[in-house]
């Protein structure tokens, strides 16, 4: 006929119950590591230091950061992305993503060119970039390693980027930034 699943009630006296407590500190213990592993592999919190990124992020708007989509994609041109800094690996900076490795960028007449073609894809069409650093003249273009990214801060005046420090190694790349989550007037996808 039918089996019948057995109730606390019914089950086997052999079995002991767990107290209260170690029931609690097991569930507590089990969301604690699995808050851990999301944060460690697929989504974490940023908040933005600085003004380097204006007018996309301001200097106190806090972020989530999607750190495992680059494991199915590759980064690409106009991605805002989250990096180790390469000059101090323990530093975290975010910068938007204007040139892959093979390629090569300039800036001139305040517009971002590569490998010979002004972008004017959203945001780029809408910064004018300053030539400072490594590509202080507009007539100098610099050729992107393999396995390496060119980034630029959005507000080019106040951004220490690429153009100061060079690439950043593709090995130091975290992810890519999702939403503006606060403060919640500026909820908005980062673009």
């Amino acid at each position: 006929m039918f089996s019948r699943t057995p109730t606390p009630d019914t089950q086997s006296p052999n079995r002991a119950r767990k107290p209260a407590w170690r029931e609690h500190l097991e569930s507590i213990l089990l969301g604690v590591a699995l808050a851990l592993v999301i944060r460690a592999f697929v989504i974490q919190a940023y908040k933005i230091p600085s003004g380097s990124m204006q007018p996309t992020l301001l200097a106190g708007d806090r972020i989530l950061v999607n750190k495992f989509i680059y494991r199915f994609r590759a980064p690409q041109r106009g991605d805002v992305i989250v990096f180790r800094y390469p000059e101090e690996p323990k530093r975290e900076f975010i910068k938007r993503l204007a040139a892959v490795g093979g390629e090569t960028v300039a800036l001139h007449s305040g517009q971002l060119v590569v490998n010979g073609e002004v972008i004017a894809m959203p945001p780029f069409d809408r910064v004018t970039y300053e030539n400072r650093g490594q590509l202080s003249s507009p007539d100098m273009a610099l050729a992107v390693p393999p396995e390496t990214y060119f980034v630029l801060g959005d507000n080019s005046t106040s951004s220490r980027d690429s153009r100061y420090w060079g690439f950043v190694p593709k090995k130091y790349l975290i992810g890519k930034a999702l939403v503006i989550f606060w403060p919640i007037k500026r909820w908005q996808v980062v673009k």
